[in-house]
């Protein structure tokens, strides 16, 4: 007599759930299947096909965001994927990033000389991973959506083929993003030994439940999951990669880098350590609280010193990832919530930063000394007095959506009694403060004779393309606005705290 063949059953799947993912995946491969079948595509199509998908992005957000406010986070796929508030803002985050790059890449490839497809297949294929991330209820489907984002990243960045340096920051990043993959999946495989499940619902409810004698595995895996996500989001010390890829990469890429590859860092860390392991947080805050103020003040002080452009805001990035982290130690709703307003926030600050850099790059997009932005106030008035609003926006200023973002992580903080830290970030807004300053030195108080500007390494600017345009004007009437009304951001971003479900 043979056994009776155990059912097994079908894992659920709602396909509605995850319309986001298969349109960003879908439109990358059916853009590298129509490229490859098509000797000569019109040169306006994948830049417009990129833009059409973010969109459509943005759009299916909207019923499946009222859906989740309806009836609640579900998940699916044996409780391996998720949807809660959470996913949908980080995902409306990313399609704006992806949006806003494809803007800037359609003039910056024309103004280069280079290859189009690849790039919005790579875009879209790396927003597909981190899309995946943000919805990831398992620490294996996270590392399959990081290994998705990084790996077109690393491509993307050595896009520019005529430029030394972006074949060394592709590089660089290729080696260091390696190393920090393999600290990932070390500590997935330690939290799984100590733990014996991989789903993040079942490693909450374990680590709730249970009282661990022997523990030195649990820890060993915090450590190594926050090395591995740490490099993502450039926290020091695990930045080091950062400003030279921020410097060599093209900028379009690099404004992915900043709002794209951020926003999914933080949504991963968001869902690992503050959901997942929330009742052992007095064992990874301390970590976390370290890493904070190393990243606020490594951030702030080493940009001081900077005379290339787009390292300042590589070194600003770095400062804002501890501000980030300022409101993830917090490991608190409110915390949680005031990082999601921070990056919705540093995402429009990040996309209209680097389309300036893009436009005053020029030919060659090797033009990023300090010196290129002498008086351009007096040159691009246009163009300099954006800079100048998305410059304030990130040093905080009042009446800025920046201000807002980093009043919530502050006061998360003080809610929590880390005291030090808040106080200390606050010192290091003021010092970063000044890097701003210096380019607004620049921008209108350094006057320039135009018939000295090829001596003095400035640009003439050319009026920008259409592209750039549009993502400097939406991005600097945004950072005005919720400067002054930020209550709709910060709505949604309380009701988008992330929740478990799943077994």
């Amino acid at each position: 007599m043979f056994a009776q063949a155990e059912t097994v059953a079908t894992p659920e799947v709602l396909w509605w759930a995850l319309v986001p993912l298969l349109v960003l995946a879908g439109a990358a491969v059916l853009l590298l299947t129509v490229a490859s079948l098509v000797r000569r595509l019109p040169e306006w199509l994948p830049a417009a096909w990129t833009i059409v998908a973010g969109l459509a992005v943005l759009v299916s957000v909207v019923p499946l965001w009222n859906e989740v406010q309806d009836d609640g986070a579900r998940s699916f796929l044996a409780g391996a994927v998720g949807i809660d508030g959470s996913t949908l803002f980080v995902t409306a985050l990313l399609a704006v990033a992806v949006v806003a790059t494809a803007l800037l890449s359609r003039a910056y490839l024309t103004r280069e000389d280079l290859p189009g497809v690849e790039l919005y297949v790579l875009l879209l294929l790396s927003a597909a991973g981190g899309v995946v991330m943000a919805s990831a209820n398992d620490l294996i489907v996270l590392f399959l959506g990081l290994e998705l984002l990084s790996i077109a990243v690393y491509v993307m960045a050595a896009l520019h083929l005529r430029r030394i340096q972006s074949q060394e920051a592709a590089l660089k990043y290729f080696v260091l993003g390696a190393f920090a993959s393999a600290f990932l999946l070390y500590g997935i495989a330690l939290v799984y030994g100590a733990t014996g499940a991989t789903g993040l619902a079942r490693i909450a409810g374990y680590l709730s439940t249970t009282i661990l004698l022997e523990d030195g595995m649990l820890m060993a895996g915090f450590g190594l999951l926050l090395v591995g996500l740490g490099f993502k989001v450039a926290a020091v010390p695990f930045h080091a990669w950062a400003p030279d890829v921020y410097q060599g990469a093209p900028t379009p890429v690099v404004a992915w880098m900043a709002a794209g590859v951020k926003a999914a860092g933080f949504a991963a860390l968001l869902r690992v350590f503050v959901l997942t392991f929330g009742s052992w947080s007095g064992e990874w805050q301390p970590a976390v609280w370290g890493l904070a103020i190393l990243t606020v003040l490594g951030g702030s002080v080493v940009a001081v010193v900077q005379t290339d452009v787009k390292r300042m805001l590589a070194y600003s990035s770095i400062a804002h990832a501890g501000f980030l982290l300022v409101g993830v130690q917090a490991a608190s709703d409110r915390g949680t919530a005031a990082v999601l307003t921070y990056l919705g926030v540093y995402t429009l600050l990040a996309c209209g930063s680097f389309a300036v850099v893009t436009v005053v790059g020029g030919a060659g997009d090797d033009r990023h000394g300090i010196d290129a932005y002498r008086g351009l106030g007096a040159r691009r008035p246009w163009l300099a007095g954006a800079f100048a609003v998305l410059l304030l926006g990130q040093a905080g200023v009042p009446f800025t959506a920046g201000f807002v973002a980093k009043f919530g992580v502050i006061a998360a903080a003080t809610e929590g009694h880390s005291y030090a830290l808040a106080g200390i970030a606050m010192v290091s807004a003021a010092v970063a403060a000044f890097v701003y300053l210096r380019i607004l030195v620049a921008l209108y108080m350094e006057d320039r004779h135009l018939e000295d500007d090829d001596e003095a390494g400035a640009v003439e600017v050319d009026p920008a393309p259409w592209g750039p345009r549009i993502v400097i004007t939406v991005s600097v009437a945004l950072v005005l606005v919720l400067g002054v009304v930020p209550g709709p951001l910060v709505d949604l971003a309380k009701d988008a705290v992330p929740v478990l479900v799943g077994g």
